[in-house]
């Protein structure tokens, strides 16, 4: 059914094919064809404009016009299709960004870890990207994981980040005060409503803008009403340990 909303145009003069938008679509709805950025299909943009930041010739715009409505379920089949490599989003490019891709790391065994030396990162990063804006709902490592929501600034200021927080973990990080927060509370709302959580942990600083952090999760536990444990810590800006409660 069309509708008259927000949807994003692609000015294919100014476009010159760099790729770069593709992979701040979470929906997957940007594609680079025939050396220009289309939209694939008009139900699979929300229209929130998380890409245009990223163009740098001012190509992209967010418009109003008639379309058809923004699907999600059309954009988790879609996102699907895209894991199992029906559909190439990114012809291979020089110039393209790499975060466009979702991986996972296996840990490493007992056996490797001793003797290969060489393997030893010391990071318990078990995904990639780590991006909120990045990751989108479907990636298949986001289902029954225990997930850890993350400001970005907790990474440089609590030195214990990988070993209290990350190990064993899925996160995903992020910055309220300078992303998109309806973006935020969107992808959260979905991978609430559609991935098996075992637990979240939300990690922010003390400062008074990390804190809506905690107000774009509670927004979208609203909407999606899951059922896990949830925990909320507060790292100090000295690296201390504030607060540390369960709701």
């Amino acid at each position: 059914m069309k509708v008259l909303r927000k949807i994003i145009k692609i000015d294919e003069e100014l476009c010159d094919g760099c790729g770069l938008c593709v992979p701040d679509c979470a929906e997957g709805s940007l594609q680079i064809i025939n050396g220009k950025a289309r939209l694939v299909a008009d139900n699979l943009c929300d229209g929130l404009g998380a890409c245009l930041g990223s163009c740098p010739t001012g190509a992209l715009q967010i418009i109003e016009r008639e379309a058809d409505a923004f699907d999600e379920e059309a954009v988790q089949r879609y996102l699907a299709s895209l894991q199992e490599k029906t559909i190439d989003p990114v012809p291979p490019r020089s110039s393209g960004c790499p975060s466009a891709q979702l991986q996972t790391f296996a840990p490493l065994t007992s056996c490797q870890a001793a003797n290969v030396p060489s393997l030893q990162t010391g990071s318990a990063l078990s995904h990639w990207p780590v991006q909120i804006r990045l990751i989108p709902p479907a990636a298949p490592f986001l289902e029954n994981c225990d997930l850890l929501v993350a400001a970005d600034c907790t990474a440089v200021a609590y030195a214990g980040l990988q070993d209290d927080f990350i190990t064993g973990r899925v996160v995903m990080m992020g910055c309220p005060k300078f992303d998109d927060q309806e973006l935020y509370v969107s992808r959260f709302t979905e991978i609430f409503r559609t991935r098996k959580l075992k637990s979240l942990t939300i990690l922010i600083m003390e400062v008074p803008c990390c804190h809506s952090m905690l107000q774009i999760i509670k927004t979208a536990l609203a909407a999606a009403k899951p059922d896990f444990p949830i925990r909320q810590v507060v790292v100090s800006t000295r690296g201390e340990l504030m607060e540390d409660s369960v709701w």
